[in-house]
């Protein structure tokens, strides 16, 4: 009965369920409407004040707009009046000024002479007033004042009067080390400037002097001009440096041996041992030949010498025929005249191998320069300077090499010659001295 009772209860909420679902989704789908509304009513007066405000800004960039329009309208016809008015001006002033255009371009041409006139000048120094007026012309755009010619005018008497002094000063020097300080040093007029070391070079860019590398001999310093009185001769380069740096340039006898490379040293190590040799020959021959002038004053004393062994022959054995003497004297005199001539041969030879070696040196030399040329082409002389120096100054030191040694081998030959006369006259003398001798025994002999 409960289980008959209970049925018609499922069966009454099962048809009820549906509908009370569906009215809770359209109450929900209300709501969500009405918030969306909401939303969008809340984006669409934000995009009104964004639009408000895009507007305001763009009126005021129109605004903005209108008005630089109008001043530039205002500008350009500011422009446009003053233009005219400095064509007017420029008009006015051309007329005006008349030919002083043509002297300020006189002006300024001699300004620039002047310039170049005192770069380098000793008389430069210490001078700001003056260079700045050089400048001022020089970079000058219209006429220049009253105030800067007059400086102009004034500088260069001031330095004409410098030109005749003679002033002590300090100034900013460069050793030959490369070292800067402050030195002091004599003004000599516009000529040179001189500190104790010597002579300097004034580079007014950069207002420092700089220490020649190489004076001459006879060049001054500090102490020669305290010492030097009214009257006296000073050194002084004209060129006012040009000299000098050439000087500096001037190969010393140690660079010419250094240019001349293995073949130089060579050539020289042939002329010290020539000249070796001609120093012990030439010392040995006259040694021998005071010993024989010697042995001439007393020929009954035969000594230990040439002359001396050739009579010495003789008084050995007295009773000896003529021909054997005379075999025997020229045996002797042979073997002198070796003695004599000892040490020639070399020394003509190396008389003849030096410029021979010259020769080499210059043919290495052309062939090293013709390889620099090859490589680096002929544009810069500096790079071929090796090849050259090497061909030219061993071809001097192979020339130089010879000719004291084949004069040193004539001397000593002319030397061994008259020794070798002496020997052969004595022994013609003492042969005719034997057959004398021997004509007169048999002249006794025919007698008795």
């Amino acid at each position: 009965m409960k289980g008959l009772q209970i049925a018609p209860l499922l069966l009454v909420t099962s048809l009820f369920s549906p509908l009370a679902i569906s009215d809770d989704l359209t109450k929900e789908t209300l709501r969500a409407q009405q918030v969306a509304q909401q939303h969008n009513v809340v984006r669409e007066s934000g995009f009104v004040a964004d639009e408000q405000a895009l507007q305001a800004k763009l009126d005021a960039l129109k605004a903005q707009q209108q008005r630089l329009e109008t001043e530039t309208t205002t500008l350009s016809e500011t422009f446009t009046d003053n233009e005219q008015k400095l064509s007017a001006l420029e008009e006015n002033l051309r007329l005006e000024t008349g030919s002083l255009g043509e002297v300020f371009g006189v002006v300024r041409q001699a300004t620039k002479e002047l310039s170049l006139a005192r770069e380098n000048r000793p008389a430069t120094i210490d001078d700001a007033a003056l260079n700045d007026a050089i400048e001022k012309i020089e970079n000058a755009k219209a006429l220049p004042s009253l105030a800067t010619l007059t400086s102009l005018w004034t500088g260069i008497e001031n330095e004409l009067a410098k030109s005749g002094e003679i002033a002590e000063i300090t100034v900013n020097t460069r050793n030959a080390q490369g070292v800067l300080s402050e030195t002091p040093a004599v003004r000599l007029g516009n000529i040179a400037l001189v500190n104790e070391a010597g002579y300097l070079a004034w580079h007014s860019a950069n207002q420092q002097a700089t220490q020649f590398s190489t004076m001459p001999e006879d060049g001054v310093n500090l102490a020669t001009i305290e010492k030097a009185k009214v009257g006296d001769f000073v050194l002084f380069d004209p060129t006012f440096g040009v000299l000098l740096d050439q000087l500096s340039l001037t190969p010393t006898l140690k660079d010419r041996f250094e240019q001349g490379g293995i073949v130089g040293k060579v050539i020289t190590a042939i002329l010290i041992i020539g000249l070796g040799i001609a120093l012990v020959r030439g010392l040995i021959l006259v040694k021998t030949r005071i010993s024989m002038s010697n042995q001439m004053k007393r020929p009954e004393q035969p000594g230990e010498n040439p002359l001396g062994r050739v009579l010495n022959v003789y008084h050995s054995e007295p009773d000896r025929t003529l021909d054997t003497l005379e075999l025997r004297l020229m045996e002797t005199i042979l073997d002198e005249q070796q003695g004599f001539e000892k040490g020639l041969s070399m020394l003509k030879l190396l008389a003849a191998l030096a410029p021979m070696l010259g020769l080499l040196g210059t043919v290495t030399g052309m062939i090293e320069t013709f390889q620099v040329i090859t490589q680096y082409g002929n544009g810069d002389p500096t790079v071929m300077a090796g090849g050259i120096s090497m061909a030219l100054v061993t071809t001097v030191m192979g020339l130089i090499t010879a000719m004291p040694l084949l004069l040193a081998h004539n001397l000593l030959s002319t030397q061994a010659d008259t020794m070798r006369g002496i020997l052969e006259k004595v022994g013609v003398s003492l042969v005719a001295e034997q057959s004398e001798k021997a004509d007169s025994v048999k002249v006794r002999k025919s007698v008795a």
